[in-house]
């Protein structure tokens, strides 16, 4: 039985599966094959489209489990790829359209096994398949945060992510899946770890590539997301509040955050205009757009960045 569980959520990317397995299959071997390894590990596939259009790609990659998650969302998902790793004491989260760098499961695991954490986060940098915009460049948009091996974080994307199945177990927190298609689940699912007592460190030698395709490569693509990303603070700080006052204080919060954001990020545009800095606008559209989302999930806006066509439901 495995006692290591690496877990690719996917929907409708039967080509980044074919391309990724064998690559997460040739981690679990190179750690499995570590000095002193007791590890023994499985690699297994999430598909949250109820036809199973990544049952080929997974089933041709020997040592792939495949499983099909029928409820619409990525924490259903995650929930799924939790329930399934029963036997396994750790789980790797990595996303479809993510490549691992030499070493990305063994030095997460390492820096699991020297601090004894609930989650071990690692490094996200971006690639893309053209030049990007200037706008979107000097806006620095797709530059993922760096930080010290060891440090305790507070919050973690799930792109990238190690997960003590043994204390995330004991926590009792699991993905919210009614977020499962607006975004956010993974950022609520750390903090309720993390307001649970529970440890969280940084790996910054544990490294990922998120392949940034050309629809995303544009400036609505980015202030949707940023209008998502302001959305979801919004909503996960309601989520966290304690009782009538606590919700009184976080809806202050977003409005009085978001207010700020929007005026602070409308004068930096013009500030920008005014100058001729790229950066100025960038920034300050996104930080604008940010604060609007923030206001809308004060008053009960969930924005469904991750919605499906029926046809694609």
């Amino acid at each position: 039985m495995p006692n290591l569980t690496i877990a690719v959520p996917t929907y409708h990317r039967p080509d980044d599966l074919r391309e990724l397995l064998p690559a997460l299959v040739a981690h679990g071997r190179a750690l499995e094959a570590e000095d002193d390894s007791d590890y023994t590990v499985e690699v297994l596939a999430v598909d949250n489209d109820p036809e199973g259009s990544g049952r080929e790609a997974a089933s041709a990659v020997e040592g792939v489990r495949y499983v099909v998650e029928p409820h619409p969302g990525i924490a259903a998902v995650r929930n799924r790829a939790i329930d399934e790793a029963s036997g396994s004491r750790l789980l790797a989260f990595i996303d479809d359209d993510e490549r691992p760098h030499p070493g990305w499961l063994v030095q997460l695991v390492r820096v699991w096994e020297a601090s004894e954490a609930a989650a071990v986060a690692g490094r996200v940098v971006a690639a893309f398949e053209r030049p990007l915009d200037p706008w979107l460049k000097a806006g620095d948009f797709f530059t993922r945060r760096s930080l010290p091996t060891g440090t305790d974080i507070d919050v973690a994307a799930a792109g990238n992510l190690l997960l003590d199945l043994d204390q995330v177990r004991s926590s009792g927190v699991r993905f919210a899946v009614d977020l499962g298609l607006s975004g956010g689940e993974d950022t609520l699912f750390s903090r309720q770890l993390h307001h649970a007592g529970f440890r969280m460190v940084w790996c910054n030698e544990s490294v990922i590539t998120d392949l940034v395709p050309p629809a995303r490569q544009n400036r609505r693509w980015v202030l949707r997301r940023a209008w998502s990303h302001g959305n979801s603070a919004a909503v996960v700080r309601l989520r966290l509040a304690d009782g009538a006052g606590g919700m009184l204080a976080a809806r202050l919060w977003a409005v009085a955050g978001g207010a700020a954001r929007v005026v602070g990020g409308v004068l930096r545009v013009a500030l920008g205009i005014v100058t001729g800095s790229l950066r100025h606008q960038a920034r300050g559209s996104r930080a604008a757009y940010r604060g609007l989302g923030m206001i809308w999930g004060a008053f009960g806006g969930v924005y469904q960045e991750y919605a499906r066509t029926e046809a694609a439901a």
